[in-house]
């Protein structure tokens, strides 16, 4: 039994997506060549947002890639209609803007959250490094010079202390008196010896005595903890200069993220660029999708955070940063756009946020890179312009066309309806060739039925179609077909 009537009871006119009927002119006709495949971009001909008439094919020209990139970015630049939204109504049916969505993520990678009635501030101490680093430039800079300030200060009061106990203030007139620090007859001077030993200038002109031991133990302790003062303060400053964020500002992301068509699947892309000559080691791309969720237990979770995949299982997500690159999500049946299509995207409430991580060539400190984009910064139906160059011994990259972007046909209906479309065709397909298969055994079985037929037809002189078999004078010749194809056959004269 032909599969048609096991499996197939009809085959349907024609293919469609689940969309608005326009007439008969519009239903999709399946059409497939010899080799049996066929066309999806036509087959959602119908539901592409840009409709282009039917041009016959033009000459080809010999053009530069200037020229086709120059050409490119005038049509990117054109004035386009804007797309007037229609405004919701309250209840009274006035206008009623529509609420932007509140960044969690800048675009200049700054995270948009305050911390608050937090209690237990001694944590803060407890890595007081790392305090010390995260203050601002101004808190760092007082920091830094209270710290010397007040151990000079402290030890200078000291060294004034002992000079004034042991008498050195009274003898300054007598040569025979041994102070325990020649010079010191002022808090000034005993100061100026404090700053003297604790960056080791050493002038020569205050020097201590040995005649004082309690200015010598106090010596090698002003000695050490101005060791460890210059230490710590000089780390913490050079930590904060080279901090590895400040490298992220020569990593770029493009202002608009773009949803358009890639062999065939619908993927949402970015741009991402490293403006330094000196490259990021390792570089990783991550994204992450932020959305309010409310799950069947009726918990409501305002900044739900889902993994958006960016090539993780084909490492598609380890970067080669040497120059810009377009990261590429494909919309599958895991991806949280998978429903999503250009009408609901006007409607979607989220923000994805990219994240870029490396190690920087010149330090060796990772960096991280951050920037996000909301659900009206993302263009449907858009591509990425080309921006780079074929020049004389190298490769010329065109930062002016970072941000550029031109319109291209791309289907308005989700991935979910793509992909279903695609499983129709293939249905089809399939079916058409099993038909077909069925249909061979017939014609054969008609051919073995008919030998009396065939053997007077070759006496007449006639020609004679046989399906399957082989002549003898096929045999001989070397002209006969392969099994299962017809053959002709001019048979032997009587005689």
């Amino acid at each position: 039994m032909a599969l048609e009537d096991s499996v197939f009871p009809s085959l349907p006119d024609s293919l469609s997506l689940p969309v608005e009927e326009k007439g008969e002119e519009d239903d999709v006709e399946v059409a497939a060549d010899a080799t049996g495949v066929f066309n999806l971009s036509e087959e959602l001909g119908q539901i592409v947002t840009t409709e282009t008439p039917s041009t016959p094919p033009l000459a080809k020209v010999n053009r530069s890639f200037q020229a086709k990139l120059a050409e490119r970015n005038a049509q990117a630049n054109e004035p386009r209609k804007k797309v007037v939204q229609e405004k919701e109504r309250g209840r009274f049916g006035w206008a009623r803007a529509r609420r932007k969505r509140q960044r969690y993520v800048e675009k200049n990678g700054r995270c948009n959250v305050s911390h608050g009635n937090m209690r237990e501030t001694y944590r803060y101490l407890t890595d007081i490094f790392t305090t010390l680093v995260d203050l601002n430039w101004r808190s760092s800079l007082v920091v830094f010079v209270m710290a010397y300030a007040v151990t000079w200060l402290f030890f200078g009061a000291i060294w004034y202390l002992i000079a004034y106990l042991r008498g050195d203030l009274d003898h300054l007139e007598d040569d025979t008196w041994t102070p325990c620090v020649h010079n010191v007859n002022s808090f000034i001077s005993a100061f100026l010896f404090s700053i003297e030993t604790e960056t080791t200038i050493g002038y020569g002109h205050r020097v201590i005595t040995d005649k004082c031991p309690v200015g010598t133990m106090l010596l090698l302790l002003q000695a050490i903890l101005g060791s460890m003062v210059n230490a710590f303060m000089v780390g913490c400053m050079f930590v904060k200069i080279s901090q590895p964020n400040k490298r992220a500002e020569t990593l770029v992301f493009s202002k608009h993220a773009v949803i358009s068509l890639r062999d065939d699947k619908l993927c949402l892309m970015f741009r991402v660029g490293d403006l330094r000559s000196s490259h990021i080691v390792g570089a990783n791309m991550r994204a992450k999708l932020i959305k309010s969720k409310q799950t069947q237990e009726g918990e409501f979770i305002p900044l739900d955070q889902t993994d958006i995949s960016v090539g993780f299982e084909t490492g598609d997500d380890r970067l080669f940063l040497v120059s810009p690159l377009v990261i590429s999500h494909e919309i599958d049946s895991n991806s949280p756009f998978w429903d999503m299509s250009q009408s609901q995207l006007q409607k979607e409430d989220f923000e994805i946020v990219v994240i870029l991580e490396g190690m920087v060539e010149a330090t060796g400190m990772t960096c991280q890179a951050r920037s996000s984009y909301l659900a009206d910064e993302v263009m449907w139906g858009h591509r990425f312009s080309p921006m780079m160059l074929l020049a004389e011994g190298f490769f010329d990259i065109d930062y002016g066309a970072f941000h550029h972007t031109f319109e291209v046909t791309t289907p308005s209906c989700s991935a979910r309806d793509i992909s279903l479309a695609a499983a129709r065709l293939d249905a089809h397909l399939y079916w058409s060739i099993s038909s077909r298969l069925d249909e061979e055994p017939t014609l054969t079985n008609e051919a073995s039925r008919q030998p009396d037929s065939v053997s007077a037809n070759s006496k007449a002189g006639e020609p004679t179609f046989i399906v399957g078999e082989m002549t003898d004078i096929q045999e001989q010749t070397g002209q006969g077909e392969l099994n299962g194809s017809v053959a002709t056959v001019q048979s032997e004269s009587e005689a």
